[in-house]
């Protein structure tokens, strides 16, 4: 049975992911550190099977990445150990630098070590984001060509990750690819995040905050297209490319919210007089646009999404107000305070 390490497993798209892998008959490792945004919650279907093992561990401990290496000797690595969310970059953003760069690094140079003792080189699947990209303006469109230009600490600790890897893939011939996902949505993601914060309000009768005008535009996926992309690259993707992975599904965060709203309508879900969108004070930096052009997945791997975003809303929907829990699971002192969310 073939192998893959998940790093960041317990996380939203790496719970979501390994679900899919073991689905596909992998054995999976996952390696996570268990921050804030990991959720024991996100694993309790699968932590019994017995084609899945777990690590309680840092990826900026080298020597003990190698250690796993050297005993399963697994075909690649999804890394998904990161710190995501850019409020909390524009807070502090000395944990982005140390999990999205100096952990990128600590997986290369346990990577580098491990191929240097003659073992069957492996794949690294880093992946990114779109935020690398910065604003595009509207009618346009980021190819993975288009110039980095990050807007938030969050977005440039992840554009100097993806320079860590072309240099190590050039200087030591170390296998990888990049993924640069739009926005994910979907069951299992933290609640400081925009989607299950404007569910988690629904759900308890507050108001929805939307930063500035609520008119910044995004594009979104379903998190198990994403993972389903995610797995194809890793099979399919050419050594040392970059891929996007988006659906061409572009919204303002008012158009996002008001769906929520139509959506939790649909599912039964008593709408209140508290239920309204509001509008608070913006973040600094706040990139205005983003946009995905993902020609080169289709044309290359043959990949396409299949969940449209009405689809996907009401099965996000669905399952938080089925898996209420999840929101008791996470602690009051991991919650942001910002756009008043307050558990």
């Amino acid at each position: 049975m073939k192998k893959i390490i998940v790093t960041g497993g317990c996380g939203f798209i790496g719970s979501n992911l390994i679900r899919l892998l073991l689905q596909k008959n992998y054995f999976v490792i996952n390696i996570d550190k268990l921050s804030y945004s990991a959720n024991s919650y996100n694993v309790k279907d699968f932590k019994q099977n017995r084609n899945y093992l777990f690590y309680n561990l840092d990826i900026n401990k080298t020597s003990h990445i190698l250690k796993i290496l050297e005993k399963h000797k697994p075909i690649g690595i999804f890394n998904l150990a990161a710190e995501t969310h850019v409020d909390r970059s524009i807070d502090k953003a000395y944990h982005f630098i140390r999990s999205n760069i100096t952990g990128v690094y600590s997986l290369l140079e346990a990577i580098r070590k491990f191929e240097n003792k003659k073992h069957k080189k492996l794949k690294l699947l880093q992946v990114s984001t779109d935020e690398v990209y910065g604003d595009i303006p509207k009618k346009q469109s980021a190819d993975e060509n288009h110039n980095y230009n990050p807007s938030s600490p969050y977005s440039a600790s992840k554009a100097a990750a993806d320079q860590f890897l072309k240099s190590y893939s050039r200087t030591y011939g170390i296998k990888i690819l990049i993924a640069h996902p739009c926005n994910n949505y979907g069951p299992n993601q933290h609640p400081e995040k925009f989607i299950p914060k404007m569910i988690f309000n629904i759900l308890n009768n507050r108001p929805l905050p939307l930063y500035g005008n609520g008119k910044n535009v995004r594009e979104w996926i379903y998190v198990k297209d994403n993972c389903e992309a995610l797995l194809k690259i890793f099979l399919k993707g050419k050594n040392g490319r970059n891929y996007n992975i988006g659906t061409n599904t572009k919204l303002k965060n008012t158009d996002i919210a008001s769906k929520l709203l139509d959506v939790a309508k649909r599912n039964k879900i008593k709408i209140s007089k508290n239920n309204k969108i509001i509008f608070v004070k913006d973040r600094p930096g706040h990139d205005e646009r983003y946009a995905l052009n993902s020609n080169r997945i289709k044309r290359e791997i043959k990949w396409k999404y299949k969940t449209p975003i009405s689809k996907g809303l009401f099965k996000t929907i669905e399952w938080y107000s089925k898996n209420y829990n999840y929101f008791k699971q996470i602690s009051k002192k991991n919650i942001t305070k910002r756009l008043g969310l307050k558990l």
